[in-house]
């Protein structure tokens, strides 16, 4: 599991890099790479967690609709980890030139190897996406993100969570 989560990081990190050498600075970018780090929070008295995220953002109706695939491992202490694996579907407003906001909500399934938590369950996110775009070209940003999460299985949990990081445009 955690041999094929890094393939995959490590494989949209290299179409990044080489898309980005090649990207045309004229075009719409065709998809967005966000990556750094996340909190999260049980509502559950369970404890926080933290850990990376990486996601792919792209934009299938402009204006109306984007879709986020992430993968976030959180770690709370020693031998317990769970894995979030999500896909939002987010609405977009343009604030400015230089700030976008998103409302979105979207499934998630959750691999766990906390002791006495289910292995795996689905769960629901809602997040809301702040982004800054510093360039008039939007290459490189920043983003904000905070989540809360109900998850489906045994108890319920109930988390909230904040992601931030950066922003880098794939062409």
């Amino acid at each position: 599991m955690r041999f094929l989560a890094a393939v995959s990081i490590l494989a949209v990190v290299g179409a990044v890099s080489a898309s980005a050498q090649a990207g045309d600075p004229d075009k719409e970018e065709a998809a967005t790479l966000e990556i750094g780090g996340a909190t999260s929070a049980s509502l559950n008295g369970e404890g926080s967690s933290v850990g990376p995220t990486v996601a792919v953002e792209f934009t299938p109706v402009e204006r109306w609709l984007e879709l986020e695939f992430g993968v976030t491992p959180l770690f709370r202490r020693r031998h317990s980890a769970e894995w979030n694996t999500d896909l939002l579907f987010k609405k977009p407003w343009t604030l400015s030139k230089k700030l976008e906001f998103m409302a979105g909500l979207g499934p998630e399934w959750v691999h766990s190897r906390e002791p006495g938590a289910p292995r795996n369950s689905l769960a629901v996110e809602a997040a809301l996406d702040l982004m800054v775009w510093p360039g008039p070209k939007h290459r490189f940003g920043l983003f904000v993100e905070p989540a809360y999460d109900y998850n489906f299985a045994r108890g319920h949990e109930k988390s909230f969570g904040v992601s931030a990081g950066l922003l880098i445009a794939i062409w």
